[in-house]
């Protein structure tokens, strides 16, 4: 009589959330890869035996799509469709003694900080040897590269340090050589994340400056051979390091493009939410910015209905958005996170006049984006082409970031590669799209 073999554990590994969660399951991923065990990321199908849920945990609805998440492969489990499930990410780091009481299916919970913990689970080592490898989930041409973990910033709002700690800055060497990694494989846009780009450094010993090192940094990424664009996300305006301008103008693979989330045009809003910065002196960095980088997109995020916020707060934050006429633009209702210190006053706009607020600005940024991409007709651009859809390749300038920002539609008839950049002269502009044709410079 034959022995069954027991077919090889596969993992399936689904991220929701920010990039910031993505490259932490890129990095699960690869460790999972060079233990030589057979991982899929996002599959379609429920064929994996084991599933690892990468959850977040930031804002209201965010928290209810991964609780629905985990729910669906708990039903999965139930049904015989998986043998393991596992739960890792903001919101089990966060809430992970109620979620064990409330969906005991799941097999074990995991912090934003305890890879080495979920590994072992998975029967597999921590490698050291990987350091600077990473799997991609985004297309080969762009990525995410994470320079530091954690925030030391005192937002009302925000539930981030609860979740991923205190500010800790990668090792200098360590990302340069991830990205020297990230070119030999075709990859020739980094965007740099982090809760607070600004910050990176304060932590580290030596450096040009002593202090703060996201310029030098950023001038060895820029030397990297083969990386086209560096594109600058999550900037915080408190203190903001001015010498990284000067870099930015000087350094053609540097985008010019920044986003710093800005939350409101409000003083009285600015200062309940502990942002350490006024409207003036927001606009006075906005004012250099612009003066110092000539042509830079500016994007930022508003926050509607923080407690607190009449009427006369929103106006002052519409007059900003209004004056300061920002390239792109997001605006979130407010959330009321437990233990934060907004927590401890009344969530007292109501849920409609939020809305009503976040629609309006919206409205006026339509208006903004369709006047600034109207006046791109007749340009030339350098545009990274994406992907292909509906007709169209889809790509965008330097001025654009994957997934949040415009998009240029070019015919499919043309011809263009994937990965590859193209120039495109815009012939027509809507509110958040341009389209043109490819031509030859």
């Amino acid at each position: 009589m034959k022995t069954k073999v027991k077919p090889k554990a596969s993992i399936n590994i689904v991220t929701l959330g920010c990039s910031k969660n993505l490259v932490d399951s890129e990095v699960l991923y690869t460790q999972l890869k060079g233990n030589g065990l057979e991982v899929t990321h996002e599959a379609k199908k429920d064929t994996a035996s084991i599933v690892v849920v990468n959850t977040c945990g930031f804002i209201d609805n965010a928290k209810q799509e991964s609780i629905d998440t985990i729910l669906r492969y708990v039903d999965a489990k139930e049904a015989g469709k998986i043998d393991k499930l596992y739960v890792t990410g903001c919101l089990s780091h966060r809430y992970k003694d109620d979620l064990e009481k409330e969906i005991p299916l799941v097999d074990a919970f995991f912090g934003t900080n305890e890879l080495p913990r979920l590994l072992k689970a998975l029967k597999a080592d921590y490698k050291h040897e990987l350091v600077g490898e990473r799997f991609l989930t985004t297309p080969a041409h762009f990525a995410y590269l994470k320079i530091a973990e954690g925030c030391d910033r005192p937002c009302s709002f925000c539930a981030i340090p609860i979740m991923r700690g205190k500010h800790v800055s990668r090792n200098m060497d360590e990302l340069v050589l991830e990205a020297n990694s990230l070119a030999k494989k075709g990859t020739k846009e980094l965007i740099l994340i982090a809760q607070d780009l600004t910050f990176y450094g304060l932590d580290l010993k030596g450096g040009q400056t002593g202090g703060r090192k996201l310029k030098e940094l950023l001038e060895r990424l820029s030397d990297v051979n083969g990386i086209e664009w560096i594109r600058l996300q999550y900037a915080y305006p408190a203190g903001f390091p001015l010498e990284i301008l000067d870099t930015m103008a000087e350094r053609e693979n540097i985008c010019r493009y920044l986003d710093m989330p800005l939350q409101s045009g409000s003083d009285a809003m600015l200062k309940h939410m502990r942002r350490g910065i006024t409207r003036e002196k927001t606009e006075a960095l906005i004012e250099t910015i612009r003066e110092k980088v000539p042509g830079i997109a500016l994007r930022t995020t508003l926050i509607s209905g923080y407690p607190g916020e009449t009427e006369a707060d929103f106006e002052e934050t519409y007059s900003f958005v209004e004056r300061m006429r920002f390239d792109r633009l997001g605006i979130f209702n407010y959330s009321h996170e437990e233990n934060t210190h907004a927590y401890l006053v009344e969530d007292n706009v109501p849920e409609d006049v939020k809305q009503e607020r976040s629609d309006e600005i919206m409205a006026l940024q339509q208006t903004i984006s369709e006047e600034l991409n109207q006046a791109k007709v007749g340009q030339t651009v350098k545009v990274l082409v994406d992907r292909k859809e509906s007709g169209y390749f889809v790509g965008r300038t330097e001025f654009d970031s994957p997934e949040v920002d415009n998009e240029v539609l070019i015919p499919a008839e043309q011809y263009a590669r994937l990965g590859d950049f193209v120039h495109v002269k815009i012939n027509k502009a809507e509110e958040f799209d341009l389209y043109g044709d490819i031509v030859n410079i």
